[in-house]
């Protein structure tokens, strides 16, 4: 596939309403029918499991099975408790970042519908020059204009309802996308850009693939679990966010060296098959798509070792997308990166198709 804008204005319409929506981890399903509704000109038949996870097949009938994955829920916060003057305090589903809280707008999500909300935080001019505290766990809390625990239950608000931030998709400098839950539905969004171009491009594969959007990636890689033993594919690419290190106050000796703008970050770990991830080297070099690579100690932590130790073990890779500001609401790509790790997915595929397509799964 030659290289040109990939992206087009009915990907751009897909991408803005997908991200805007809120899938926190176990309230994926709203997310999941805006993908499927996006994906089901693309594909021959869909599956969807107990817990939300969705996929998209084409060739269901193959004997082989190639699984393309991303997740697709966010981080949150759950209700712990409410205090006797109305204010709640919370609980993590996933890793939030209890940092970045203070004076955030939250939509807290009942039967009723969504309460807004704010993270207060005491005023500047109140706080101890000389030891400030700071926010943690401990002392964070939402204020929804109520002044007593009736008042806030009386709104449909009680211990467990999800809390979201609301904050939506923009672009700044025309390249860059801005988002919370980038983290990793930016994932989603690019397998099925993957199926898009199979379909308008023609194209055909000897084997079945299985376009999966996961779900519970970040409270420990649960959806793809479940799925992977459903499948039982013979190879995974799998495709999730990495840290762009280039930014202040990271140690690149311990993060390792990526940016944004650069390309693709292919994988090395014990999870990663070699010969998978060869190929994908190859096809990046042959197709003169930038790449990054980025070693991984013990585990990847991505769905990747989900799939990699499944069944009797599976053969999986990871493409990454650099990421800055991970896990808060200003997450941001690069588009070039985002269509060139669409490239890089489809022509790999096709490599597959056109190679000794079966060699790729065991060593």
């Amino acid at each position: 596939m030659a290289k040109k804008n990939i992206l087009n204005k009915k990907s751009m319409t897909f991408l803005e309403r997908y991200l805007n929506n809120a899938s926190p981890t176990g309230y994926e399903w709203e997310g999941q029918k805006i993908w499927m509704d996006y994906l089901t000109p693309y594909v021959d038949e869909f599956i969807t499991d107990t817990y939300g996870t969705a996929v998209g097949v084409i060739n269901p009938k193959a004997k082989y099975k190639v699984v393309i994955e991303g997740h697709a829920d966010e981080i949150s916060w759950y209700v712990n408790y409410i205090s006797e003057n109305g204010l709640l305090y919370v609980v993590r589903n996933g890793g939030s970042d209890h940092q970045i809280a203070p004076s955030k707008v939250v939509n807290i999500h009942t039967k009723n519908g969504i309460v807004k909300g704010v993270f207060g935080w005491p005023a500047i001019h109140t706080r101890s020059k000389t030891k400030e505290e700071a926010p943690s766990l401990n002392n964070i809390f939402i204020d929804v204009g109520c002044k007593t625990k009736e008042e806030v239950e009386g709104l449909g608000v009680h211990v467990g309802c999800v809390i979201t931030y609301p904050d939506e998709f923009h672009i700044l400098n025309k390249h860059n996308f801005v988002c919370r839950a980038l983290d990793n539905r930016m994932g989603g969004f690019m397998i099925a850009e993957v199926a898009r171009l199979l379909k308008e491009n023609k194209k055909t594969l000897p084997f079945g693939l299985y376009i999966v959007n996961s779900v519970q990636e970040e409270i420990g890689l649960r959806g793809a679990e479940m799925i992977a033993e459903r499948i039982q594919p013979n190879a995974a690419i799998v495709t999730d966010v990495t840290h762009d290190t280039t930014t202040p106050m990271i140690d690149k000796k311990v993060q390792g060296e990526c940016e944004i703008g650069k390309g693709p970050v292919i994988a090395y770990a014990p999870a990663v098959q070699q010969k998978l991830r060869d190929l994908i080297t190859d096809v990046a070099e042959k197709n003169k798509i930038p790449f990054q690579r980025a070693a991984l100690s013990r585990a990847t932590g991505t769905d990747t070792d989900a799939f990699a130790y499944s069944n009797s073990g599976v053969a999986s890779a990871l493409i990454s997308l650099p990421l800055r500001y991970m896990h808060t609401t200003v997450e941001t790509v690069h588009k070039e990166d985002v269509e060139n790790v669409i490239r890089l997915i489809y022509e790999s595929l096709l490599t597959m198709k056109d190679g000794d397509t079966y060699s790729y799964f065991n060593v």
